[in-house]
């Protein structure tokens, strides 16, 4: 008789993650579910705005599902977003067409009393509710991915009120005032750790977590805001779901992506194209699988120039197990043709033209 667990490990994602090297590397893309596809900007225009399209469960849902239709890729990742946490905390968060994310800026201690958690996993049910439903039309062999911006991460929209060029505001509070500025990266520790977990508990089969904002951070102050909270984190899910892979991606970590590998004990590390390949699979893949890290901008191009760095990737990590993704999310302005053509190159097989 072979049990769910074993059903499981037969998955391709499953398998690289639970380090076992693969003939062919399993394949997915960072913002894989988005606007370079013709069908989700037709959804996109059902909700009046972001927020809701997250919050909108059958959008979710269709939104997760159509790059598997599409590409067939060996896992969904769900579409949400990052920042469904401080909108759950009850910061004022909306995305403003053109520009990006805003919210209600909180830059002092005495205003982290307007976060709370008491109402998170009810703001949140529909995301919940969304994985339930995507579980149930995802193909066999196909593995969903949750995730959670971490905590470094959110705290410099929170602070900053959107995105920021030199994240000053945040770098600086957590100079001047790290035991205030601590509270708010507890804050977001303790709901990420619930979120993610939930999560699991909804059925996603791992779970990657995005500090995007990591590389502006000094090394003193990586530990502090980027690898201690991400062990918090770790360890709250291990405690609770000992055998869900959790994927880290520091993104602009650079040689800082060893440490985070060691210290925090995650099942994979994603990179980011700036890394040297010959380098991670010399220093990262001893310790964890690595997923990554071909250019957004090689895959927009195509041609020989994303053939060949797709062929470096693919012998640089050939000798243990290797997820192949991108060192940051899919460009909008991504042709359809190209992505199949990666698949191609990366399986060996060549994708129809549905």
């Amino acid at each position: 008789m072979v049990t769910p667990n074993q059903k499981k490990i037969t998955k391709k994602m499953l398998v690289t993650l639970n380090g076992q090297k693969t003939t062919t590397p399993p394949l997915w893309l960072m913002r894989q579910a988005g606007r370079h596809l013709k069908e989700y900007l037709e959804i996109r225009e059902k909700a009046k705005n972001f927020l809701e399209f997250c919050y909108t469960p059958d959008l979710a849902v269709e939104a997760t599902l159509q790059p598997i239709r599409r590409y067939g890729f060996d896992a969904a990742i769900l579409f949400s977003d990052i920042l469904v946490i401080p909108d759950a905390l009850g910061q004022q968060v909306e995305f403003v067409p053109g520009t990006g994310p805003k919210l209600e800026a909180i830059s002092s201690f005495d205003e982290l009393e307007k976060l709370s958690k008491d109402g998170l996993h009810d703001h949140l049910s529909p995301v919940y509710e969304a994985i339930g439903k995507i579980c149930c039309e995802l193909p066999e062999e196909t593995i969903l991915i949750g995730f959670a911006g971490a905590p470094w991460t959110i705290a410099t929209y929170v602070v900053e009120g959107g995105g920021s060029k030199n994240y000053q505001k945040t770098r600086k509070w957590a100079y001047d005032a790290p035991d205030e500025f601590g509270v708010l990266i507890d804050i977001l520790v303790d709901a990420t750790a619930d979120h993610l977990i939930r999560q699991i508990e909804s059925g996603v089969e791992v779970v990657q977590l995005f500090d995007s904002w990591a590389g502006v951070l000094p090394p003193s102050q990586f530990v502090k805001w980027s690898i201690e909270p991400a062990k918090k984190i770790i360890t709250r899910i291990r405690a609770k779901h000992p055998d869900i892979p959790i994927i880290g991606f520091p993104r602009g970590a650079g040689l800082l992506y060893q440490r985070f590998v060691q210290e925090t004990g995650v099942n994979a590390i994603s990179i980011d194209a700036t890394v040297p390949v010959t380098w991670a699979a010399k220093n990262l893949q001893p310790y964890c699988v690595v997923q990554g890290n071909l250019d957004n901008l090689a895959l927009l191009t195509g041609g020989p120039a994303m053939e060949a760095e797709v062929a470096h990737i693919l012998a640089a990590f050939a000798d243990g197990p290797f997820i192949f993704n991108l060192g940051h999310g899919i460009l909008p302005e991504t042709p359809v043709p190209h992505v199949k053509k990666l698949i191609e190159l990366v399986r060996g097989t060549s994708v129809g033209a549905a």
